[in-house]
Formats: structure tokens, C-alpha cells, sequence
């Protein structure tokens, strides 16, 4: 895997932790975003916390009120309906910009920041 980190997933299963060569261990949470943060929080110690994973799970935590900056990667790909990431979110309301937007051959790079 590529982490080279601890990586705590969101789950209804309990299951022990996985590690892996290279570093990267993962943690399963059944108790919410809040108890993932927390844990992920305690393990980066001073280092940034990046937040993967589907869209529902992303919407919660920009909901929660715990992201900072969000990276869009937006590649020319029709894909089909699929889910709206920010559907009933107001993000200027949240306080989020546009600090950075990098067209690429591939893709344009859309950074939103608080």
C-alpha cells in the first residue's frame, strides 16, 4: 500500500489491525468519524491528516466541521451519475476558496481552503 502511515477505516465490522510492509497498518473504527479523527489525530502526532474514501464519508467529515482544504483532482471522464460530493453543502457558507486550480493535460487540480 502506499500510506507508509497508520490508516484508520470506517467500518461496521470489528476487525484487527493489518499491517503491512512498508509501514502502513490499518486500523478498523466501528464508532464514527469523531473516534477515526481522534485515533488519526494521536498517531500523526504534528503532521497533517489526509481524509479518503468514498463520498459519503468525505460529506460527513466537511460537514463535521473537520477539513481544512480539499483537493479535486477533475478529470475530463464521463463516468455516469455517480454521487454529488457537495449536494445540500454550502461551502462559501463554511468558509471555503478557491486557493489554487491547475489545468492540467489530464486533469485540472482544484484546491478549496478554509
Amino acid at each position: 500500500p502506499p500510506y507508509h502511515a497508520p490508516t484508520f477505516i470506517l467500518t461496521h465490522y470489528p476487525r484487527r489491525p493489518i499491517e503491512m510492509l512498508g509501514g502502513t497498518t490499518f486500523h478498523f473504527v466501528c464508532d464514527g468519524i469523531g473516534s477515526a479523527l481522534r485515533q488519526a489525530r494521536a498517531a500523526a502526532g504534528d503532521k497533517d491528516i489526509k481524509i479518503g474514501g468514498g463520498v459519503e464519508t468525505v460529506r460527513q467529515y466537511i460537514q463535521a466541521g473537520h477539513v481544512d482544504e480539499i483537493h479535486l483532482a477533475v478529470a475530463p471522464t464521463v463516468l455516469g451519475q455517480g454521487e454529488a460530493l457537495f449536494n445540500g453543502i454550502d461551502l462559501r457558507a463554511l468558509g471555503y476558496r478557491t486557493v489554487e486550480h491547475v489545468p492540467t493535460e489530464r486533469a485540472t487540480h482544484i484546491v478549496l481552503a478554509k
